[in-house]
């Protein structure tokens, strides 16, 4: 056995998704070439041979079980096309010039991640009312974005069953990571799931495999002045001016001073901080006051969204379901738009 025969029998040692019995000659004639055509140019290439094997039925039929979709994967056809990434097509063109080529999830991806922003989307509005539109999109990046699909398809056991190809450095296309071939999958299940059953399918899809997640949007609320954030916030409710106030305090003259002050508005305590300074705690209360508005949750008994009047099964997208009662929520006020020119575009008044 020579290099190029061992090499293919470790890489497909390596692949689940390749089943020996499927093959009908193993190894293929390509990998068995005489001694004088060694120097070829377009040498075989055991990855790509890999690759362009077709996954078995058996593991096809047991991903589809395992995420609980097996009455909507009757057939191992739809499966097979939302694992396939467009990126598959070149080098299946390359090889079986003559074959059929087979479906890809290309459709299936865009319609799904429309499906998964937009159940998102609602879901982070529904939930933190007054959440800044920017942190809001960046939750909802974080709830169905392309590293949280990535990280749920290896979840489901999808890596072995994806199709793609890394285009080559030379070619004209730009290069296909795999996290972005493989994230692809869960997007065309949402996007098949809306076709073959319903919207409300698909939505129950989403929540189940995403929306569950907890993320952390304390982190992504970032602020350049809280002190004037708070100001134009309180103005904007209308309530009276914040005032800060020297709750505690110890070691002012020592190596270790620590200061806790309070941000009131008339009687109303809105935030509390601490610090090695009255500067640093007046920061810090400012920015957890703001904290408490901006992270302010609807309990989850209470918490209900649009999509939930969908009917199920088949039927009118505009005709409201009787067995939910839903109450349309009150519209927040707009947040302030601070400090934020230059990096969303939106350009400051200056007087």
């Amino acid at each position: 056995m020579n290099h190029v025969q061992r090499r293919l029998v470790s890489t497909a040692a390596r692949l689940p998704s390749v089943s020996p019995a499927s093959i009908s000659a193993f190894p293929p004639k390509e990998a068995l070439k005489p001694p004088k055509d060694a120097f070829l140019k377009e040498e075989f290439n055991p990855e790509n041979w890999a690759s362009l094997q077709p996954a078995p039925s058996t593991a096809l039929v047991a991903f589809s079980h395992r995420i609980g979709l097996s009455s909507l994967f009757s057939s191992p056809d739809l499966i097979r096309q939302t694992c396939t990434h467009p990126s598959f097509l070149p080098l299946f063109r390359q090889h079986y010039p003559s074959k059929p080529e087979p479906d890809t999830n290309a459709r299936l991806a865009t319609l799904g991640n429309s499906l998964m922003g937009l159940f998102a989307a609602e879901y982070v509005q529904a939930k933190y009312p007054y959440l800044p539109t920017r942190v809001m999109k960046a939750a909802v990046t974080a709830h169905v974005g392309s590293m949280t699909c990535d990280s749920v398809a290896r979840e489901m056991g999808a890596t072995p069953l994806l199709r793609w190809h890394r285009a080559s450095e030379s070619s004209n296309t730009r290069s296909i990571l795999h996290s972005e071939a493989l994230a692809s999958i869960p997007r065309s299940i949402t996007g098949l799931l809306y076709q073959q059953r319903s919207l409300l399918s698909a939505r129950e899809f989403v929540h189940s495999y995403f929306l569950t997640r907890q993320i952390d949007i304390r982190s992504m609320l970032k602020f350049y002045n809280p002190k004037k954030a708070l100001l134009e916030m309180v103005q904007k409710y209308k309530r009276e001016p914040p005032k800060s106030r020297l709750l505690k305090e110890t070691g002012r003259y020592s190596n270790s001073p620590v200061f806790v002050v309070g941000i009131y508005s008339g009687a109303d305590k809105l935030g509390e901080g601490f610090g090695a300074s009255l500067n640093m705690a007046e920061f810090r209360a400012a920015e957890d006051a703001l904290h408490r508005v901006y992270l302010t949750q609807t309990p989850t008994d209470k918490l209900q969204l649009p999509s939930s009047t969908l009917l199920h099964g088949h039927g009118s997208l505009y005709e409201a379901s009787s067995e939910v009662e839903y109450t349309a929520p009150e519209l927040v006020p707009s947040e302030i738009i601070y400090a934020s020119s230059g990096k969303s575009g939106v350009a400051l008044v200056r007087s």
